[in-house]
């Protein structure tokens, strides 16, 4: 476990290691548990990109070379639903045999990839353009490393299982690795032509091109063997695939604008969605983000299903649902686990099987029990679904006695943490890297650590649980909790809040000292409705002073302060989820033209990135006519950046739906900047659907309720 503050550019997340520095051109597909990650020419060239099965890296080696030189590219990108990746080139000069050099530029080259049932199917198509018959040597450089995720994260291992001589069939190569766990894994390469020259790393064809000639070669590469890849498989794969996606992207109300780009992010983000979701016994559940994070955490799951539960609720059900069945149930310090503690992430690797690192299931995450009882109650609010929570209750239950017992290691009421083992994280909020939290000077705080934005989501839960109990008629749990969430609150204004800076405190240290440090965190506490309206608008002035708003988003970290780096991981970025919920504070608390320029930030920030917006960037101010900065690393695409836009947009409208009889709320709208009129189309209120029109007219929102809906709407 590398422990080390992350240096720029390559971040310690989620207490492993420094990620591979790898090309930023990326292109990532999904399906269910198995993805790829491959540069813009579609090659894999085993640093962070692979093809990857269950956390295991079963392609680490993928090249396609024309007369042994890789293609001049001509242009890259990922269909707008995620379905296909494509690569267009040409040939650079090619050998005659024999003879002089043939021209370059006379060939096509295309590349297009999709992943189906968890196999990459690939076609190569040549075709050529010039007038002479042109001889081929095209050839395909394969390997398979089965490197665990953690190791291809840069950590080392003392030793491991060792792989099996491949065996060759004249069209495919199969590698198998035994792990250290007895498991056996493999990968098999296949062609539809036989190669002329085959061996364990490559596979050399001859192919004559007459003028206008054109050739197909298919490739299929999994886990496990099929059929010879054939045109008639690709076409039925690829037809199979992208049906599920649009399937997949048809849930919850439409959204349409008067704005071009604009819809194009919001069709992005609703395809990245559903591109990262996976269907699991449980629902549906949102994987975080590739490459390496693309597995179940609940911290995240939480947060992406809050963005989109006011257009679409069945996310979070999923998301309840399945982190209720994996609940802790015994107490593990490997694992940071104790009883009603909500899952923080779970890996299938070898690694983690064997106990080498704890994430095969593991809890250090001291704000996923809180978030988790909280979206319960807001789920329960948006839709009147008591049926879920009935079923739910036992875990509810469990949950919030974590919170009042294990959760609070020295009985002040306030929610802290404290790694049980080296091997577990250091810090376990949502900025879980090891130098995320620290004092005004610098130094880092001893343990237990209390943080403010977990006390926001306690505060969140206790409220949730008191007004759930109430219409259980369980009056004795109401008071208990009603009077547990006042105290939280209580507790947060006297002990966080700094006077003299108008702001309140990061985190409250194992000595009892305030860490009085700017952070973007009490943005959290908005979202959560805890401060008071007067301190409220403190807070709400300096996230929208240009010490946090970097002109892109909100910073993590103020300028100026100790540790400020804005290439830093979490000390001066701008990270898209954590500026959404931040801006659905501001809203929550009336502030709307602030909400209105964060959107038009993180808008043309989504506009630098092809429309997706990553992970996190750099944190570096505006300057005009220059795009925000990238972070290298930063996973792409990801789930609660996906889902910013949405919970941003709800922000701007001052939107609010309950589905228990209170139908919807509208309050002081406003539309994004450049957008005159957004349309959301079949918002499901209980039984019944409302179509919503909100249209600027004279300088003002006008909002329409549109077709015959028994929904009450309610314009404020």
């Amino acid at each position: 476990m590398d422990d080390l503050a992350p240096a720029p550019g390559a971040p310690v997340e989620h207490g492993e290691s420094v990620e591979p520095r790898t090309p930023h051109r990326l292109h990532a597909l999904k399906d269910k548990d198995t993805f790829v990650v491959a540069d813009s020419y579609g090659d894999i060239l085993g640093a962070g990109d692979g093809l990857f099965h269950n956390d295991t890296r079963i392609l680490s080696r993928f090249r396609v070379l024309l007369g042994d030189k890789p293609p001049s590219l001509l242009s890259a990108a990922i269909a707008q639903d995620n379905v296909f990746f494509t690569f267009n080139g040409a040939n650079q000069a090619l050998p005659y045999p024999g003879g002089p050099m043939g021209p370059p530029g006379v060939l096509h080259l295309e590349r297009k990839r999709f992943l189906w049932e968890e196999r990459l199917y690939e076609r190569i198509t040549c075709t050529n353009y010039s007038r002479d018959v042109v001889l081929l040597p095209l050839s395909i450089e394969f390997g398979a490393d089965f490197q665990d995720m953690f190791e291809v994260r840069g950590m080392t291992r003392a030793r491991r299982g060792h792989m099996l001589p491949p065996v060759l069939d004249g069209r495919r190569v199969r590698f198998t690795y035994v792990g250290l766990d007895q498991i056996e894994r493999a990968s098999v390469v296949a062609f539809s032509d036989p190669p002329g020259r085959l061996t364990p790393g490559r596979a050399d064809f001859m192919y004559s091109l007459a003028p206008e000639g054109r050739l197909e070669l298919y490739l299929e590469i999994g886990s496990t063997e099929a059929p010879t890849p054939s045109r008639e498989r690709f076409r039925d794969g690829a037809a199979r695939a992208r049906w599920d996606m649009r399937a997949r992207r048809r849930h919850g109300a439409r959204m349409r604008s008067s704005g071009r780009l604009f819809n194009e992010w919001l069709e992005k983000s609703r395809a990245d969605l559903a591109l990262l979701t996976t269907r699991m016994e449980t629902g549906p559940y949102p994987y975080a983000g590739i490459p390496w994070f693309s597995t179940a955490f609940g911290r995240d799951a939480i947060i992406t299903a809050w963005q989109i539960l006011w257009f679409e609720p069945s996310l979070a059900k999923g998301v309840l649902t399945y982190l209720a069945a994996h609940q802790a149930e015994e107490i593990s310090a490997f694992r940071d686990s104790a009883p009603g503690k909500i899952m923080h992430e779970t890996r299938k690797g070898e690694m983690p099987a064997l106990g080498e690192v704890p994430f095969g299931r593991y809890y250090g995450g001291v704000d996923t029990t809180p978030l988790f009882v909280a979206l319960a109650g807001a789920y329960a609010e948006r839709t009147g679904d008591m049926a879920l929570i009935d079923d739910l209750w036992p875990a509810l239950k469990a949950a919030t006695a974590w919170m009042e017992h294990f959760g609070d290691t020295n009985g002040d009421g306030l929610i802290d943490y404290a790694r049980g083992q080296e091997s577990g994280l250091a810090n376990q909020g949502w900025k879980d890297s090891q130098d995320s939290v620290f004092h005004a000077d610098g130094r880092f705080p001893n343990g237990p650590i209390a943080l403010v934005e977990v006390q926001g989501y306690a505060f969140a839960a206790y409220k949730a649980m008191a007004r759930l109990a109430g219409q259980r008629e369980d009056l004795v749990s109401q008071t208990r909790w009603s009077e547990r969430a006042e105290h939280i609150r209580e507790t947060v204004e006297d002990r966080f809040w700094m006077e003299d800076q108008q702001f309140y405190g990061i985190a409250i240290d194992g000595d009892g000292v305030l860490c009085r440090t700017r952070t973007s965190n009490p943005g959290h506490l908005l979202f959560c409705g805890l401060p008071s309206p007067e301190r409220a608008a403190k807070v709400t002035e300096q996230l929208l002073s240009a010490r946090f708003d970097s002109g892109w988003g909100v910073r993590t970290l103020a300028t100026g302060e100790a540790r400020y780096n804005p290439m830093s991981y979490h000390n001066g970025s701008v990270w898209p989820h954590d500026t959404a919920v931040c801006a659905m504070g501001l809203s929550r608390y009336g502030e709307r033209d602030g909400v209105v320029n964060l959107t038009s930030g993180l808008f043309e920030t989504a506009a630098s990135f092809e429309m997706r917006l990553p992970e996190l960037f750099c944190g570096f101010g505006r300057n005009a006519g220059e795009p925000p900065v990238n972070y290298p690393v930063a996973c792409l695409p990801q789930a609660w950046a996906a889902g910013s836009v949405f919970m941003m947009l709800q922000a701007c409208l001052g939107i609010g739906v309950n589905g228990a009889g209170g139908g919807v709320e509208i309050i002081d709208p406003r539309l994004p900047i450049g957008i005159d009129v957004l349309a959301v189309d079949g918002l499901r209120v209980g039984g019944e659907k409302v179509d919503l029109l909100f249209e600027r007219i004279g300088g003002k929102i006008v909002v329409q309720a549109r077709g015959h809906s028994l929904v009450p709407v309610r314009i404020c």
